[in-house]
């Protein structure tokens, strides 16, 4: 990998502590950094030296599939009045299906879905000892930003990649 895709990597890694930091400040993932992190995968491919054929088709292939079916998911929950996947989480999720292979990026949603379960049984526990007046949202970039970067830990950045190639 060439040292522009690891200047990539970086930066991605740091709009991903972003999202974390938003979504527990605000709740809310905006637009501009899902954007950025979108637009950054074709450059990522170029540097990384992606073939147009079948590498790109395939990235693209199943960035779609996994954005139709995380759009699918939020409109399910919107249609039953739960809050199943913010918007802004659908498109961090979309975001990262650009970046990551399809084997990574189920390695990203497996993480994703222990450390979001660990921050819901911590939620619940919250809302039984103290009480509070509202409910409130769960920061669930946190939990998408936690599995992104244990992904690029894991596959992407040059003491993970060997250990995870020598395993």
């Amino acid at each position: 990998m060439s040292s522009i895709s690891y200047v990539l990597l970086t930066a991605l890694a740091i709009a991903l502590l972003i999202a974390a930091f938003t979504d527990i400040r605000r709740r809310q993932i905006d637009n501009w950094l899902n954007a950025g992190i979108a637009l950054g995968a074709p450059v990522f491919w170029w540097a990384s030296g992606m073939a147009l054929w079948p590498d790109l088709a395939w990235q693209l292939l199943f960035a779609a599939i996994a954005s139709a079916v995380l759009i699918g998911i939020a409109f399910i929950g919107y249609k039953i009045n739960v809050v199943i996947l913010g918007g802004g989480d659908v498109k961090l999720l979309g975001a990262l299906a650009l970046w990551f292979t399809p084997f990574a990026y189920m390695q990203m949603l497996l993480v994703m879905g222990v450390i979001g379960g660990v921050m819901a049984v911590g939620f619940v526990v919250r809302r039984v000892v103290f009480k509070p007046k509202s409910p409130g949202y769960l920061p669930y970039g946190v939990a998408i930003s936690f599995g992104g970067l244990w992904v690029l830990a894991l596959n992407y950045l040059p003491v993970g990649a060997i250990a995870a190639q020598a395993a």
